[in-house]
């Protein structure tokens, strides 16, 4: 009998290809979910699920010494959608079962973004300046210190769920009587960092241990959110660049104890040089995985199961080509009535995937947030031109119908 690989929750992209990867290594993958009903790729392909409450650290352990009674266990990791506790709680229980993980402690720190701006800004990592607010008066006074812009974000969070630039006073107060008047959902108490607001180009580095696999770029919607719009990879970097941002990443790991497993890092290239928004201990969700298996040859996720088993992994690059994806986002609200052209976008030469997250009958709601994402599609050729050429043509192959939910209201009754 194969040897078990267990994955604590699930994720709506990355989970089906941790799923399929430990079937290509020769791992049984088994879901420990609160609902494993809710990830639609858990029943399609066949795999083993167990309910559990994946909250509760005790019942978890009791699940995990359950299955160990009959089954070898080759590894243990895990995913999040909003809540990145999931982490930690990994590290806990690779900790308990002698299995190789992060560190939970260093996973804990990083989770807060307030404890990380502070190690980070110790260690003299270059970071925007910054302040923690709890009430909406501590939040006015920091963004005054700080100087108009500022960036608004929960100390706990991911997504950028909460997250708003605000160029004025009355936006800053806006936005805090929203997330703290109800508004938003905190997955911990209530507590705001007030940052300063970086100007410049975005790169993110995603890292292996203590290794620099690839470096990429994005593109963000209209201000005040920040919902990508485009990924892509390699980023366009002279040499002495490169290393300034290499450089930085690992002087990350090393303030903040990191440095087992994947790491994905956030900066901003402002006049002061590579500043680092954010550090995350985990495993970039979609697009980066898959673009940085076309455009290097390396599959993180491979390479990660590999860690998580105990063996070696191997992040030499096999070829280089440029790869992006492409984030379908609706410009307004209401009812999405239809969604086509996928199938066709999908047969442009060079496409490598076209993924609809929607069907038909959706609320579409403007969150932000990734929540206002509805699809990707992703491309890959030798130049970066002719692949922003390739995602053009399949865009326009893909059109939808959105009612205003006044309008659709008024057609469901009559």
């Amino acid at each position: 009998m194969a040897k078990v690989l267990i994955l604590i929750e699930g994720h709506r992209s990355i989970g089906p290809l941790y799923v399929k990867a430990a079937q290509r290594l020769g791992f049984h993958p088994v879901t420990m979910s609160a609902d494993p009903t809710q990830y639609d790729y858990v029943s399609a392909e066949g795999t083993e699920a167990i309910n559990v409450d994946t909250n509760n650290i005790d019942a978890l352990k009791y699940a995990c010494s359950k299955l160990k009674l009959t089954r070898d266990i080759a590894g243990l990791t895990g995913f999040s959608g909003l809540d990145e506790s999931v982490y930690v709680t990994v590290g806990k229980l690779c900790r308990d079962f002698g299995l190789p993980g992060p560190n939970p402690s260093s996973v804990e720190q990083c989770h807060d973004k307030f404890a990380q701006r502070q190690l980070l800004a110790q260690a003299g990592v270059p970071i925007p300046a910054y302040r923690v607010a709890a009430t909406a008066a501590q939040v006015i006074s920091a963004a005054t210190e700080i100087g108009l812009p500022v960036v608004l974000k929960p100390v706990v969070g991911s997504g950028s769920s909460g997250v708003r630039l605000c160029r004025f006073i009355d936006q800053v107060a806006e936005h805090t009587r929203h997330l703290l008047g109800g508004g938003h959902v905190w997955q911990a108490s209530p507590r705001i960092l007030v940052e300063e607001f970086a100007q410049g180009p975005y790169y993110t580095a995603d890292i292996m241990g203590d290794h620099v696999v690839a470096i990429g770029t994005a593109d963000f919607g209209s201000p005040p959110h920040f919902v990508y719009r485009e990924f892509g990879f390699p980023a366009s970097l002279t040499g002495d660049e490169h290393r300034r941002i290499v450089d930085i990443s690992l002087s990350c790991l090393r303030a903040l104890g990191l440095g087992w497993g994947p790491t994905n890092i956030e900066f901003r290239w402002t006049k002061r040089g590579p500043v680092v928004i954010e550090v995350n201990p985990r495993l970039a969700g979609t697009p980066d995985p898959q673009l940085i298996q076309l455009a290097y040859g390396v599959d993180l996720i491979n390479e990660h199961i590999k860690l998580v088993v105990g063996d070696k992994c191997d992040l030499r690059a096999k070829h280089f080509r440029t790869a992006a994806a492409r984030f379908l986002v609706p410009d307004r609200e209401g009812m999405l009535e239809e969604i086509v052209g996928a199938s066709r976008a999908a047969g442009v030469p060079g496409v490598a995937d076209v993924n609809i997250y929607v069907q038909a009958k959706t609320p579409i709601v403007r969150k932000g947030d990734y929540r206002e994402l509805i699809g990707h599609i992703i491309a890959a050729s030798p130049t970066h031109d002719q692949t922003a050429d390739l995602l053009q043509q399949a865009a326009d192959l893909i059109t939808w119908k959105i009612t205003p939910f006044r309008l659709a209201e008024n057609t469901n009754n009559q």
